[in-house]
């Protein structure tokens, strides 16, 4: 696979042709904020928390770096007044509805976002897709998912799949950025799965 060579932050990168912009940045070093990618999942461009600003032939515009794609020659800068501001305005967003998560927090301490700038709608979910993708891609079990959509879209197990699937796994945990898949989780064991003596057990 070929080479490619771009600026970032003024920094001279060669990458694999192929490689996104979030990736060169991360192989040279340089830190741009997500809160929905993961590098054994396909990039889903969400959260917009990694938005920089490139400049291709003098022309300069606002993309979404986990899936624009490196070019030759390509100028891409990922802090700037303009991208600072954006990113806080997206993470006083998402307080509104996680204010109490950390990594929320320690983004917000970096941008200087207010968490009570907007009215609370505390679902605790930012609707990243992190489990539901990893369930997907990586596990192929799919035993959770979004629901409905727009304002009303929610992360739900699906009883009868996570019921079987979900017990001695649970490797979507760690990913999630808030408390919402845990809590979640424990509402749907508690409401559709059996109790664990009548249920891994007939499996033993």
């Amino acid at each position: 696979m070929s080479e490619i060579r771009l600026q970032i932050d003024g920094k001279e990168v060669g990458v694999e042709e192929g490689m996104t912009v979030l990736e060169a940045a991360g192989r040279a070093g340089i830190s741009i904020p997500t809160l929905c990618h993961h590098e054994k999942l396909e990039p889903f461009g969400g959260c917009r928390l990694c938005i920089v600003e490139v400049e291709v032939g003098g022309w300069k515009k606002l993309v979404v770096s986990c899936v624009y794609l490196a070019e030759e020659n390509l100028i891409v800068r990922t802090r700037s007044e303009k991208i600072d501001k954006i990113r806080k305005i997206l993470l006083e967003l998402l307080l509104a509805h996680a204010p109490d998560s950390p990594k929320l927090q320690d983004l917000a301490k970096e941008y200087g976002a207010d968490k009570d700038r907007f009215e609370k709608e505390a679902s605790f979910c930012i609707h990243c897709g992190l489990c539901v993708r990893y369930c997907a891609e990586v596990k192929k079990k799919n035993a959770v998912g979004f629901i409905d959509r727009g304002i009303r879209k929610e992360i739900s197990f699906i009883p009868e799949i996570a019921a079987k699937e979900c017990w001695n796994c649970k490797e979507c945990f760690p990913l999630c950025p808030t408390s919402y898949l845990q809590a979640a989780f424990v509402l749907t064991e508690s409401l559709a799965f059996p109790s664990p003596s009548s249920g891994p057990a007939s499996e033993e």
